[in-house]
This record gives structure tokens, C-alpha cells and sequence, in this order.
């Protein structure tokens, strides 16, 4: 999903990246501020309730993660480094929405235990598919599969969350539902294509 909106954003980001690069701003830079600021906002506006706003302001850090790149090609400062620092701060970033979203759910009035289990499947079970990849990688295989890449996984909970916070009844029970069974079907999907690599060599 969000490779198909890539093109567009890079578009926007342009401009901003090249004022950044002209001010000396490294992609590496860029890339701890929007992590930073993700984990912040989901850890602090999650678990106070504050839904739509916490989502609003994590959305603009996460568009982060977009602008490094356009700076890193802009300024031809691509490293390895940078593209492990990149996927490990991903991870980190993406554990924050979604503990976020567990304590949201625990320290309600009335705490909502089942959701806050699936909330938590979905932060292992997307750990699994980050890393089904990246072992898949590790042993010269590709992992490039499954219903459930970061992108659509992102786009789903803070969509819901949102639209939870806006007052729409149910959407981020449906949502985290969805997502669980969306991430786990993409687990296994990466195991049996790293499988069928493996028979064949």
C-alpha cells in the first residue's frame, strides 16, 4: 500500500528535503527524530485516551520515515548503516503504537483485557513477519510476500485508532482483529515461500 503512495509523498517531500540537505541534516537524523517521535506520542497520548490526536501526530512522524529516504538519494549519503538503522528503528516505532495501544486498553475504566491480548498478537506477530524477512534475506532467500507488509499494518491500526478516538463505534476492535489475522496468514505465507526456496536449491 504505502509503495503505491510512495511516488506521490516523495513528490511533497521533495522541497523539504532539499532545504534539510542545504541546512546539513543527515537521513540518520531523520530517521531517530521521527522514531523518537512515534514511540513519545503513541506511549503518551495512547494510553490517556487521546486516540485521534495521538494518531494525528504520530501519522506526521511516521511520513518521517518516508523523508530520510528522499534525503539519503538527494544527497547520496545511502549507507548500509543507514538502511539497518532505518529497519531497526522500524520495529522499535512500531512496538510503540501498539504498546500503546495495550496500555490504552488496560488502564481504561473498564479495561478491555481481550482486545489488549490481540493488540499484543499483533506486535509479535508483525515482529515475525519483519523478521521472516530479514532471515529469509540473511540466508540469500526473498521473503517479499504476504497480505500484510509494515506499510498495511501501520495504515490499519492508526486508522482505526483515529477513527476511535473520532467516536466510531467497534472500528479499532474490528481493526486490531483484522490485523491479527491479516499479520499471522502473512507469517505463514513467508514460511512456505522460503520453504519452496529451500527444496528447490
Amino acid at each position: 500500500m504505502l509503495n503505491i503512495l510512495r511516488p506521490g509523498v516523495t513528490r511533497v517531500m521533495t522541497p523539504l528535503g532539499r532545504v534539510l540537505a542545504r541546512l546539513g541534516i543527515s537521513p540518520d537524523t531523520i530517521t531517530v527524530i521521527g522514531t523518537l517521535g512515534v514511540a513519545v506520542s503513541a506511549l503518551v497520548f495512547y494510553p490517556l485516551g487521546h486516540l485521534f490526536l495521538g494518531t494525528v501526530v504520530i501519522t506526521v512522524f511516521v511520513l518521517a520515515d518516508m523523508l530520510d529516504g528522499v534525503l539519503a538519494r538527494m544527497t547520496g549519503t545511502g549507507s548500509r548503516w543507514g538502511a539497518f538503522l532505518d529497519s531497526t528503528l522500524d520495529r522499535l516505532a512500531d512496538a510503540s503504537i501498539f504498546s500503546g495501544l495495550i496500555l490504552h486498553f488496560v488502564l481504561k475504566d473498564d479495561p478491555e483485557i481481550v482486545l489488549a491480548g490481540v493488540a499484543l498478537f499483533c506486535l509479535v506477530a508483525g515482529s515475525l513477519v519483519s523478521y521472516a524477512k530479514a532471515r529469509a534475506e540473511g540466508l540469500g532467500m526473498t521473503a517479499n510476500v504476504g497480505i500484510a507488509e509494515r506499510g498495511e499494518r501501520l495504515v490499519v491500526a492508526l486508522v482505526a485508532a483515529g477513527l476511535s478516538g473520532l467516536g466510531v463505534p467497534y472500528v479499532l476492535a474490528i481493526g486490531l482483529w483484522l490485523l491479527a489475522a491479516a499479520s499471522a496468514v502473512t507469517v505463514v505465507q513467508r514460511m512456505v515461500h522460503v520453504y519452496r526456496q529451500a527444496v528447490e536449491r
